[in-house]
């Protein structure tokens, strides 16, 4: 590993779903700070556009581009479009999922909104990687970085498909890295723990957090850099060598509900 430059990322290209809000924007913001040019993919066009004029304006470049992962064609313009305005592809960041937050009754959800679970969090994901590879190969430069959950390991109730997605999604990274590693193409995932989102100020309450900070050493929750400063490292150069791996930011605890 040559020990210079070991964060920059200047020439690269990423591409981020989810990228409008939260996490996503979160990773957006500081891998172009870190030199990468960023396609910004959201279903909310507006969102994406509002994180690449902010990128934009402060001296760094991207693209905004409306995206519904669950749909195949979108994924095919996502992977077009970058190519064409940035000019390759070099990290993508499947941050776009959905699902769980303990609305998911086993004996009221139905087969089909089971489904979408892993249509949404582990096929569009498997999808977008297979699209990006040969980008990543023929630029001779790929990381491809996966948002699990703290779900895919934990047992809740109410969380039977969310957490089924999730724990898929973990396997699912260390088999691509047998894969992709051939064309030296890192394939690496990360596991947020509770993290203020707008998701998760829905529904926070002090008691809440005082039961989630209970098993937690670091006493906070999560910011989003938190989560975004995992996919920097895997991201950039320093984790080279770093394939098939699972990390979990989450305070050195568990953040559960009884």
């Amino acid at each position: 590993m040559k020990t210079n430059n070991l964060f920059d990322l200047n020439g690269k290209v990423a591409i981020v779903t989810g990228g409008g809000n939260g996490i996503g924007k979160a990773c957006c913001l500081m891998l172009s700070k870190a030199g990468a040019a960023i396609a910004v993919s959201d279903l909310k066009y507006d969102d994406a556009n509002k994180v690449a004029e902010e990128i934009r304006n402060n001296g760094g470049k991207a693209i905004a581009i409306e995206c519904n992962v669950t749909k195949d064609q979108d994924l095919v313009a996502v992977v077009e479009t970058t190519v064409k305005e940035l000019g390759g592809i070099h990290i993508l960041v499947n941050n776009a999922g959905g699902g769980g937050g303990g609305r998911e009754n086993p004996f009221k959800i139905s087969v089909d909104d089971f489904a979408w679970r892993f249509q949404l969090n582990v096929f569009s994901a498997w999808r977008l990687s297979q699209l990006c590879a040969p980008y990543m190969k023929e630029g001779g430069y790929g990381s491809i970085i996966n948002i699990t959950s703290m779900s895919s390991v934990n047992k809740s109730p109410n969380m039977s498909a969310y957490a089924a997605s999730k724990a898929a999604m973990n396997h699912m990274t260390a088999n691509l890295a047998m894969d992709y590693g051939l064309d030296n193409i890192r394939v690496n995932a990360v596991g947020p723990g509770a993290t203020k989102t707008a998701a998760l100020a829905s529904v926070l309450t002090p008691e809440i957090e005082a039961k989630m900070l209970a098993n937690t050493p670091i006493k906070r929750l999560g910011e989003v850099e938190d989560i975004a400063g995992a996919v920097y490292y895997f991201a950039a150069p320093v984790s080279e060598w770093v394939s098939g791996q699972v990390i979990f930011v989450n305070g050195g605890g568990v953040q559960t509900l009884d």
